[in-house]
This record gives structure tokens, sequence and C-alpha cells, in this order.
């Protein structure tokens, strides 16, 4: 299978679909003079210089006898440029063709001793152009119609490949249709789908060339792998799925397949497979690249096991693999992720003395160490090293630093990040202004949020759905229903069209105001526009109607969702849980759990503190201490919730005298009382004062 160069980075124009042969007048050239020059150049002789002439290195002691001469394919290419497609398409070849123009007859008898593998070359030579793609249709169906090579397989897949490479898959298949699809002309297939991402074909056409008999290889596995990772559709039950049908064939994985399926596991989030993996490939005495190694550091770093990512980094410079940014960028991570500050800047230290120099990846990730670490002083250093080191910060570190103070709640500073942004130089972008935006909401300085969107649009910089689903969210959140939906509005008006996350907090937001009619009327225009609900939207509405007390709404969400085939989630469980669990309807929130369990979903901590609650409401202290137990059986370690929620379910009971004993046994599980916390303990100590009074 041939493995031609990466696809060209711009498109031609579109080919006639009702046949694969280019479609031209008599008098206009397929390929210009100029470039006619330069495929002779390439791969044929012209008088004087314009020749290609074959060695045996080249062509094989088959066709040494070629060595010497040269062949002229000027006259042929200005023939098949000037000549009408269907004159040369090889349909019309039940024509004899003895009775075509003698000076075609002519031209073809002296291409007669051309050896097959000199067509090929000037067919490649012809495809690798946009602009001669229209000749090297032409130019088959010529040599079809004079019977002057017989390897037609390989000139069709020479053109199907060329095809897939300027994506334009519809007429590759359109080709493959005039010949019996081979092996040659499968690969061929296999790989312009493969590289035009259109993955379901390339899995059906495996599918049918193993049930004609024929074997896939492994170039085709690793371009379906590669176009899977590329798209960042790769998930690992389907890598598993693929590697199950590569052992099915007999398919001994390479160098390169090998290095893909690290990869793929690596990009997937299954770091275990992907070690598995890279044992098994090295078992059989293959070296793995570089750039696999830094994708399995980066798996394991984005997963938290720094430790193994230190050893597979070490591995790497053992094997005499000098890690460069990338690799050290890959462990860096991690460290940041687990919030290991001291590894992190060690592993930057060893960098410089190694004379790897940090780029702007290197210093964003520290900047989030120090920031993530409240380290500001040690952040605003590293945004002064990158100056002096003549890495120019942009847009996105900033939004880093943003971030960070949003999410300690130190949204002030937001004002203090921009000044320091524009006085280096840096203008900020659309993700900046998302960042901000959604600061400003989170803190409910709406004006604030409202002044950054209008400053953003005034710099010429268009919202898309984040920005706006950002803002009606946060109006929704601050009891702005009104104005979210005013916004909602203008969204639609500004030409950027909702996406389901919109329509969720829309949802939220209208049943919050209990206008039902207006929930099924806004899921209506939902589907219209051809989004389909998702887990987060049938969450949402189980959420709403329970929260209202409509679980017969709520119960039939449920069973819509299951019908669609999404399975339920434990969050809507809980949104379920905590419904009733409100409403004091403790054996309706036990019925909930059960099924929840049923449907082998591992409850979470959320769903657990809802069930206390329930118990808590309806006066059944002793069932809730239950829970509390279920939890420590199961591995699932309670937290200030569950503890406040027992001193207000022993509360409610009037058992004042028990809630000492929760709340130093919350302090001893490590957890960090709140207010809500303290307040259950001094409301409980006020009432066994007053009893003691009394």
């Amino acid at each position: 299978m041939f493995l031609l160069p990466p696809p060209v980075p711009t498109r031609f124009p579109s080919i006639s679909t009702t046949c694969p042969s280019v479609r031209h007048n008599h008098n206009h050239n397929l390929i210009s003079q100029s470039q006619l020059s330069t495929v002779c150049t390439t791969s044929a002789t012209g008088p004087g210089e314009t020749s290609l002439s074959t060695s045996k290195q080249d062509e094989g002691d088959d066709i040494s006898s070629f060595q010497n001469r040269r062949y002229d394919f000027s006259p042929l290419l200005r023939f098949l440029s000037n000549s009408n497609a269907s004159d040369l398409d090889s349909n019309s070849h039940s024509k004899s063709p003895t009775s075509l123009d003698p000076f075609e007859l002519r031209l073809a008898e002296s291409y007669r001793a051309v050896p097959a593998r000199l067509w090929h070359s000037l067919l490649k030579t012809l495809s690798s152009s946009l602009s001669s793609i229209g000749t090297a249709y032409a130019l088959v169906s010529w040599l079809q119609k004079h019977k002057l090579c017989f390897s037609y397989e390989l000139l069709y897949s020479i053109l199907i490949h060329a095809l897939g490479r300027s994506e334009k898959l519809y007429e590759a298949f359109l080709l493959s249709q005039r010949q019996t699809l081979t092996p040659l002309t499968y690969n061929a297939l296999i790989g312009a789908c493969a590289r035009n991402d259109d993955l379901e074909k390339a899995l059906n056409l495996i599918s049918r060339m193993r049930r004609d008999g024929y074997q896939s290889d492994f170039v085709n596995y690793s371009l379906i792998i590669q176009s899977l990772t590329r798209t960042n559709k790769v998930d690992s039950s389907v890598l598993q799925k693929l590697h199950t049908e590569i052992e099915y064939d007999n398919i001994e994985l390479d160098g390169q397949l090998s290095s893909d399926i690290i990869v793929g596991y690596a990009k997937a989030g299954d770091p275990t497979r992907a070690l598995s993996f890279l044992a098994m490939a090295q078992g059989n005495g293959l070296s793995p690249k570089t750039a696999t190694l830094v994708a399995v550091i980066s798996a394991l770093g984005n997963s938290g096991r720094t430790l193994e990512a230190e050893a597979v980094f070490e591995e790497m410079k053992e094997d005499g693999l000098k890690p460069r940014t990338r690799a050290y960028n890959a462990l860096l991570k991690g460290y940041v992720k687990t919030g290991s500050l001291r590894d992190a800047e060690s592993i930057v230290s060893e960098m410089e003395r190694s004379g790897v120099y940090p780029d702007e990846h290197t210093y964003s990730l520290l900047i989030d160490a120090y920031s993530n670490a409240g380290r500001w002083e040690s952040a605003r250093i590293v945004l002064k090293e990158m100056e002096a080191s003549d890495v120019q910060p942009n847009s996105f570190v900033f939004s880093r630093i943003l971030a960070s103070y949003r999410d300690r709640g130190d949204w002030q500073k937001s004002f203090q990040v921009l000044k320091e942004m524009k006085n280096s130089g840096v203008c900020p972008d659309r993700h900046f202004y998302n960042v901000m935006i959604d600061t400003f909401g989170k803190f409910n300085c709406l004006d604030h949020a409202m002044a950054t969107f209008d400053r953003m649009i005034s710099e010429g910089i268009q919202p898309d759905t984040v920005t706006w689903n950002t803002l009606i969210d946060c109006h929704c959140k601050s009891g702005r229903h009104d104005r979210a939906e005013k916004l909602f509005e203008e969204m639609q008006e500004s030409g950027c069209l909702p996406c389901t996350t919109t329509y969720n907090i829309m949802l939220n937001s209208l049943g919050e105001q209990e206008r039902w009619d207006d929930v099924k009327k806004l899921l209506g225009n939902m589907q219209s526009q051809g989004l389909l609900p998702n887990v987060v939207t049938y969450t949402t509405l189980v959420h709403i109607y329970g929260q209202s007390g409509r679980f017969t709404e709520a119960i039939e969400c449920m069973e819509d969702m299951k019908s669609a085939g999404i399975k339920p989630s434990s969050t809507m469980y809980n949104a379920l849980v905590n419904a009733y669990a409100q409403r004091g309807l403790s054996e309706q929130a036990v019925n909930a759990f059960r099924v929840m369990r049923a449907e082998g979903l591992k409850p979470s901590i959320l769903v657990l503190n809802s069930l206390i609650n329930a118990f808590g409401e309806d006066r059944r202290d002793a069932e809730a201490f239950a829970v509390l137990q279920y939890m420590k059986d199961n591995d699932v370690k309670p937290d200030v919730v569950t503890y406040t929620t027992l001193m207000k379910a022993l509360i409610r009971v009037e058992k004042f005298e028990k809630v000492p004993a929760v709340y130093e046994e919350m302090i001893l599980s490590g957890c960090t009382p709140d207010r809500k916390a303290r307040g259950m303990l001094r409301s409980a100590l006020r009432y066994m004062k007053q009893a003691l009074r009394t």
C-alpha cells in the first residue's frame, strides 16, 4: 500500500461526480505550459533538458534495457489537455482504436515500449498537483483505451490516494466502482477514508475486505487510529475493539502501529492500557518514539500518577533519548495538577540545567502552580522571567492568573490583571474575556460582567456560545430571569445559535419560575433546531419537576431518557432523592435509591447525604445514622455536609444531647466544621441550656 505525501492544504475545484473523468472544452488546457514543463522535467523527457532517465536502482533489472533511452511525454500531455474527456473516457474504449484519429494512433504506438513503472511515476507526479489532477484522470482513461499499461489497479489506487488527499472522498468511491476491488484499491480507499476522518466508511471497508477473502494490513489500522486521535474521537473501548480485529487478522504489530495504539490509549485517558502496550512493544524489541513516551507521561500526569510518569521520564533518558521541552512540560503538568509545587520547581530547574529552554507553555504551567498555591508574587516573577527570556506571554497566561484569582474568591484582582496584561503589550482575546465575565458572574457583579461584554464587542471580538451561556447563567443564578431571557433572544438575533448547554440553562430558569408550558415549548424549539436532549437536559428536568413536587413528570423524564438510550446518572438520582427529601418523602427517596443501585450505579456522597436529609425531614433519625454506617462500610468518606445533616436530624427529634458527639466525630474524621456545622452545635447547646433551666 502506498503512503503518499500529506494532504495538500488547499482544495481544488469540484470535479464532476457524474463520471470521475474531468470534463473540459477542446481549447481548455488542464495543465498550463509552465506546469507541463515541470511535469515533463520531473516525470518524462522532452527535447533538450526535459528528460527522465531510468536506472537499474530505480526501475529494476526488468527494465534496465531502457537505461539510456528517453521518453518525451510532453506531446501526450498536450494531447490530453486539448482533448474532450468524453473521448478519453475508458467507457468509450469499446470503439476499435483503429477507427481513431491517425495522429492519436501514432502517438499511442510511440509510447508502446514505455514500461509500466514509468507510467506509474508520471501518474504520481500528475496526481500530486491540484492543477493537473484532471490530466491524471485523462491519462488513465487513455492508457486503458490503448492497452498500454495493464496494472490498472495500481493506476486507480494512485488516483484514489490523490482524491483522498484532496478531500474528494465521494469522487474516490465513484472511481473505485470502475474496477473490481482488489487489496490494493481496498487499501487506497481505506486510507482515503481515514485521512478524511470518515471512520465509519473505513471500518466498513475493512469488514467488506475481510468478507471478500482479503486480509487488511497494519497501515490501515494505523491510519484509522491516527484519525481517531487527530479528531479527538479516540475512546478506550473503540481501541480495544480495533485491537481485537487486529488479532483476528493475525496482524503483527510493527513500531508505527504499536506507537499509534499507545498514543491512542494515552489520549483516551487510559494510561493503564497505554503502559501495558508500551511494555508489550518493548518486550518485542520495539523502541518507542519520544512522542509516544511523552503522550504516556502526559496521560499519567493528568491522572495524578506522577510517580509512574517520573519512571517513564527517567526510562526515556536511560534509553538515550534526550527529553525536550514537550517531555518536561508533560511531567510539569502532572505536578501542577497534583499540587506538587516543590516538584514543579525542581523539574523546571532540571530543564534549565539540561540546556532545554522553557517555552510559553512551561511558564504558563509554572504560573498555574504558583497561583494555585496562592503565591501571587512568585507568579509575577515568572511573568517577568518570561519577558526577560524573550518569551512573550499571551492572553492564555493572563487568563490562567485571572482564573486562579476567581477560584480563590479574589475577584477584585481582575482589573489589576487586565492592567498588567495591557502593560505587557498583550491584547485580551475572547477566552480571556469569557473568564473575566465568569469571574464577575460568580460573585454576582452583573454590572461588571455586562461592562466587560460591551468592552469585548467594542474591541471587535465577537461573543461565542461560551460568552452568551456565561452571561445568561449568571443572570439566572441571581434571579434576573427576565434579563436572562432577553439575553437569550439577543444571542439568537446576533446569529449565534444556542447549543444544548444554552437550552439546559434556560430550562432550569423556566422551571424555577414554574412556567411549565414554556418548558415544553422550549424543549420543542431545541429539538426542531436538531439538538437532542443530553443527560444534563434530563437531569435538569428531573430537578425542576422534583423541586416543584411534580414527581410524575420527573419519573416520566427518566423513562424518556432510558428509551432514548441514555443511561441515568448518579447526579440525576441525587436530584430525585433530594426532591423527595425536601418534602419529607423518605420512602420514595429510599425507593429511588434502590432503583439506582439495581441499575448498577454507585451512590455518590451527594445521593447519600440527600438520603440522610430525607430521613431527617421524616423524623427517622435511626435510619439516618444507618446511612452513615453504610457509608463507612462501603468506603464512602462522610463530609461536613453529612455530619451537619445528621446534627439537624437529631435537633428535629429533640435529641440535643447527642449533637456534641456527632460534632466531635466530625472533627476526628478530618472534616473542618463550616459555619452551618458550628451553627447546629450552638443551637443544640442553647436548647440544652434551656432544658436545664426548666
